[in-house]
């Protein structure tokens, strides 16, 4: 809005105008400060707002597509994220499983994804190498499917033959390290173990790299460019992993000193 403050010169119109009579995606909802949720309850409930610097009121008809890839429940609980607008928002609910929990998917994505980027960067690219797509498929994939896209994109910039293959130096770091790890297991550990293994291994990658980095998760020098992840999506592994600054150097130190042990 012109004046609105200083250096506004022209008056622009916000997401909710602009969709009125439409349909607007709010992304990540659960990283909202408690402040703003406050501002959006009221215009989902009472479907007007007064655009900043004005004091006009508007009235909308928007339809919300919210998502998260948090538990909105326990952040509900823990009181990160207001009840009233949780329940507000929770008319119609979607869960969307990880990536590693639907493994099916793989082979579905990856040739979607090829087609797309031998478009756009110009190649022909006829298929995909049967022992790269079990790599792709047995890979855990923390980044979920941007992850895949990523690897993908790597792959086909690189690419000089009609056939996408995957050498050692495309596949993302933690696999190479999973795979060194679970290397040395005995044959007699179950499948629910080997899992347990990968977040172990998981684990201690993301600690090394945060200590590289000074703790520093987001821009250009920090952990989520050099780990290729969204610095939420690091921040949600953290969190899941249990990876906390103020225990940081017992966890390293414990991995370093006893790298087996740490693995089972």
């Amino acid at each position: 809005m012109k004046g609105a403050f200083t250096g506004a010169l022209e008056r622009r119109t916000g997401r909710f105008e602009l969709a009125d009579g439409g349909t607007l995606f709010l992304d990540e909802v659960s990283e909202l400060p408690l402040d703003t949720q406050v501002k959006l309850l009221r215009v989902l409930q009472e479907h007007e707002f007064e655009p900043l610097g004005s004091s006009r009121t508007l009235r909308v008809n928007v339809r919300i597509i919210a998502a998260s890839n948090r538990d909105l429940e326990k952040a509900v609980q823990k009181g990160q994220f207001r009840a009233d607008l949780y329940y507000r928002l929770n008319v119609l609910s979607i869960t969307a499983p990880p990536l590693r929990e639907r493994r099916s998917d793989i082979p579905l994505l990856t040739p979607f994804f090829v087609e797309r980027f031998a478009r756009q960067f110009g190649k022909q690219i006829n298929g995909v190498a049967q022992d790269t797509m079990e790599l792709l498929s047995n890979y855990d994939w923390p980044g979920n499917i941007r992850e895949l896209q990523n690897v993908i994109e790597r792959a086909v910039v690189l690419l000089q033959g009609p056939v996408l293959r995957l050498g050692s130096d495309l596949l993302p770091t933690r696999n190479a390290a999973q795979a060194e790890e679970v290397a040395s297991l005995s044959n007699a550990h179950s499948v629910e173990s080997a899992h347990s293994t990968l977040e172990q291994v998981e684990k201690r990658y993301i600690l090394n790299i945060l200590e590289q980095t000074s703790w520093v998760i987001e821009g250009d020098r920090g952990a989520a460019k050099i780990l290729d992840l969204h610095p939420n999506t690091l921040r949600s592994r953290m969190k899941k992993l249990g990876i906390d600054r103020s225990n940081a150097k017992a966890d390293v130190s414990h991995a370093t000193s006893n790298p087996r042990k740490a693995a089972i």
